[in-house]
């Protein structure tokens, strides 16, 4: 095996993941995962608690299906409320009340290996950076701020706002980015680390780029469709560095 079509740490060859970023004008980034672990210490089934005693103490906790109350997703309660009902103002304040909460989790967040190195890289050599995410951009604003990011992706952050029907896999934020930024879909790439990211993707019609940082979420994007994934940035580094 040359070391052009070596294996990344997820199984994607060199030579693949070369294609999948030639010619990129814009970076897509999903934020929880492929630039930080938002969760590492701050609990998202905690904060998943913390929304259902809120409903309950409203007594709309019965709106939503036990597998969305015991599920130890925020984002799959909100989602469920939202449904259940559309255009509520309760709708914008639970969806305050997780922003608040993400806005707490950036100060204790990891940050995924290399990306902070990528992004420079990457915006140093002429791609512009953009996030599209479910999360609060008030809390993405807040993480990237702290990390001196920054600058390298403002005023392009598009995540949760009101209409939570947005919500990935609706493909809004991925069209928000390239509308602002006048780059067509062929010409950016979109890293995320789920089967929602790669069907967002693939509704905006932007190549994907896998992010897993285990077994189980590479299952989940291959399973899903994602013929690039990686399981670490240093190859994605060294790439960009290579020219």
């Amino acid at each position: 095996m040359t070391s052009e079509t070596k294996q990344t740490e997820a199984g994607t060859d060199t030579e693949t993941l070369r294609r999948r970023i030639d010619g990129v004008r814009v970076v897509l980034w999903d934020f929880d995962g492929p630039i930080c672990r938002l969760f590492a210490r701050h609990s998202a089934a905690r904060i998943a608690d913390d929304l259902v005693r809120w409903l309950e103490g409203r007594g709309l906790h019965e709106l939503l299906g036990r597998p969305e109350r015991e599920s130890g997703d925020p984002q799959a309660l909100l989602r469920a409320f939202d449904r259940a009902r559309p255009g509520d103002d309760r709708v914008r304040e639970l969806e305050e009340l997780l922003t608040q909460e993400e806005i707490r989790a950036t100060g204790s967040a990891l940050p995924t290996p290399y990306t902070d190195p990528l992004i420079r890289t990457w915006t140093a050599v002429g791609a512009r950076q953009a996030v599209a995410t479910n999360n609060s951009p008030r809390a993405v604003t807040g993480y990237l701020a702290a990390r001196g990011l920054l600058p390298c992706f403002a005023p392009h952050i598009y995540g949760r706002g009101r209409q939570v029907r947005h919500l990935k896999p609706d493909p809004h934020t991925l069209e928000s980015a390239l509308r602002a930024t006048e780059v067509p879909p062929s010409a950016a790439v979109f890293i995320g680390d789920s089967a929602v990211d790669h069907e967002a993707a693939r509704r905006a019609g932007v190549p994907f780029l896998g992010y897993a940082r285990d077994e189980d979420t590479e299952r989940e994007l291959r399973n899903a469709g994602a013929d690039a994934v990686v399981g670490s940035f240093a190859p994605l580094l060294t790439l960009l560095r290579q020219g």
